[in-house]
């Protein structure tokens, strides 16, 4: 979209009612949140979700976690 269409937009906006406003902005959040406004092709994080090879950064996590815990408790402790 051009900035003047933009512009041109935003002034018919303030033309309208409150009401009609607010019906305007609930349409465009749903339209949003249903990925009507996103580009059909474009994929989601989630499409990628467990497809990097294990472990991603050489470490596996439970080690990491147990070893961060460790460490946490020694810090505690001193």
């Amino acid at each position: 979209m051009t900035g003047s269409a933009y512009e041109d937009i935003l002034r018919q906006i303030t033309s309208l009612s409150l009401a009609e406003q607010l019906r305007l902005i609930a349409q465009l959040a749903e339209r949003l949140c249903s990925g009507r406004g996103m580009d059909a092709g474009r994929p989601r994080w989630e499409d990628y979700a467990g497809s990097a090879p294990h472990p991603l950064c050489g470490q596996d996590a439970q080690d990491w976690v147990s070893r961060t815990r460790q460490e946490s408790d020694e810090a505690r402790n001193v």
